[in-house]
């Protein structure tokens, strides 16, 4: 009695495996799945049209411009054709391959597929004080160093520039050089040298005061020839002031030629201090 149970077992399991769905059966590797049958895959730079069926095989059409297909499918579309920026069109895009985008000018890929970039981002910039060991590629970010003591960048140069000798110049140095930014060289001006110089304009300016005060306060006396009064021809009054304003005269002449004489001299003490090597 259980003998016959267990063949009926048997025959029944039979039955239920012989009747089960083709879609337990995997599909080959150039077919794909459809409704639980296996329908021949579409080549490469086309898509399905019309699926298989017990009768017929796979209908398959070309892609239409700018889509593609990079593998043999079972797609009822093509994909789209990526859109580079300007200019940085790598490959351009074909039935069967996307387009190959490349990084714009000073940006690096981060990201990539099929050797096309699909996220980019801008180089590095070096900050003042470091220069640029490598420069930023395509493919990788700029590189940056710290200069070394005694020399200094600002960030754009390829390598650090030494600082400044003030002495081999024959200047002093005015304030210290860093790793970005050069010495400052010049001439240090003394307190004395400053009060000389001071005291020089203030004369000057003296002088001149003198000078225009005389002019405003004396009208100038005619040159000897033209119009002079002889004292013997005229009363006594008249002859005494004649000879004080020729001293008039005479004195505006000596003050106006040691006027001349010390801005001459001011000058080229102001150019002396200013410019040791004048």
């Amino acid at each position: 009695m259980l003998f016959l149970m267990l063949f009926i077992v048997f025959i029944i399991a039979a039955v239920f495996i012989m009747n089960l769905e083709p879609c337990l059966c995997e599909c080959g590797r150039a077919e794909y799945n459809r409704n639980g049958g296996c329908c021949p895959m579409c080549a490469k730079g086309s898509r399905v049209y019309r699926h298989c069926t017990e009768d017929t095989s796979t209908t398959c059409v070309p892609c239409l411009e700018s889509t593609y297909t990079a593998e043999a499918n079972g797609l009822e579309k093509c994909s789209t054709c990526s859109v580079c920026d300007s200019g940085k069109i790598k490959m351009k895009c074909t039935s069967s391959s996307d387009t190959v985008c490349e990084p714009l000018e000073g940006y690096h890929c981060i990201d990539e597929n099929r050797d096309s970039c699909t996220q980019a981002v801008e180089h590095k910039t070096c900050s003042p004080g470091q220069y640029i060991k490598e420069k930023g590629t395509a493919l990788k970010d700029t590189i940056c160093h710290v200069c070394a003591a005694g020399t200094y960048s600002n960030g754009s140069l390829q390598t650090c520039q030494p600082h400044s000798k003030c002495e081999g110049l024959g200047i002093e140095e005015i304030k210290p050089g860093t790793n970005s930014s050069d010495v400052e060289c010049g001439t240090i001006v003394s307190v004395p040298v400053i009060g000389g110089i001071l005291g020089v304009v203030a004369l000057v300016v003296i002088i001149v005061g003198v000078g225009m005060t005389l002019k405003k306060k004396y009208k100038p006396v005619p040159p000897a020839g033209k119009d002079v009064v002889k004292c013997g021809a005229q009363k006594r009054a008249g002859c005494h002031a004649s000879q004080e304003l020729t001293k008039v005269f005479n004195v505006k002449v000596k003050a106006k030629a040691l006027l001349s004489h010390v801005k001459a001299k001011a000058v080229f003490k102001i150019a002396h201090y200013i410019s040791p090597a004048y």
